[in-house]
């Protein structure tokens, strides 16, 4: 009955915020995502340094360690990023790649938040629904920015939709494992949280910032950086609501 609850809770945190998510940036901003890749650089920092990071120090992984991990993540994309110019051997391919990392960095971020709700369960019943309510207001800002750098690079809105989806059901493998064994897949979310963050500040500082540059003018700057506001805003509201 609890593995069915966990399976359950983890399809509402992690499909249908998808869903809920989708149908804001799919409808009401799908016009402007352009315009939202700011509002995304905005969410995914702010995500990626005063939750991710502090949460994996909290949950008893060193500072020092936290920052070597980080580092590393930030390396790998590199890496990853360019071993994709090199193999295609010219740029057009930048998107695609930008693509598959924000979605191996929301994956990973869903996956930690379903051995939390399984955690939660195995607590108690009640505080496991709660934390996937949680969870859910928590993952709607993250996913709509999720949506808008989809969107950016190109993909049609049921490809984007696929694939946010895709990763949201990160959430339900990580809830069965957490349920199978929790004790050792809580020792692995300090790491886990610090690599999706490494994610989350390449995509924004490496892909995101520099096509903001593009547009140069002041209203777009203060465009920009009004809808970076934003998404820091509404980041700190659903951290918030989630704790």
């Amino acid at each position: 009955m609890i593995l069915l609850s966990i399976l359950v809770a983890t399809l509402v945190g992690g499909v249908v915020s998808v869903l809920l998510a989708s149908m804001v940036s799919l409808t009401i901003l799908t016009k402007f995502a352009d315009k939202m890749v700011a509002f995304a650089v905005g969410v995914l920092l702010t995500f990626a340094l005063t939750d991710m990071l502090p949460e994996a120090v909290e949950q008893g992984l060193p500072l020092h360690d936290a920052g070597w991990i980080l580092l590393a993540g930030i390396i790998a994309f590199f890496l990853l990023e360019k071993m994709a110019l090199w193999r295609h051997g010219h740029h057009e391919i930048l998107p695609h790649h930008k693509v598959s990392m924000i979605v191996i960095g929301d994956g990973l971020h869903n996956f930690v938040d379903g051995i939390l709700i399984a955690a939660a369960f195995l607590t108690d019943p009640a505080l496991g629904w709660a934390a996937a309510v949680t969870v859910m207001a928590h993952e709607i800002p993250q996913e709509i920015s999720d949506f808008m750098v989809l969107l950016d690079s190109g993909l049609s809105k049921r490809r984007a939709l696929f694939l946010n989806a895709l990763s949201g059901a990160a959430m339900v493998l990580g809830g069965v494992l957490g349920w199978l064994a929790l004790e050792s897949a809580q020792a692995a979310i300090p790491v886990i949280l610090v690599i999706a963050g490494s994610s989350f500040i390449y995509i924004a500082v490496a892909d995101l910032v520099p096509e903001l540059h593009r547009k140069r003018s002041l209203k777009d700057g203060a465009i920009q950086l009004g809808l970076i506001l934003s998404g820091i805003a509404t980041s700190l509201l659903a951290q918030h609501l989630h704790h």
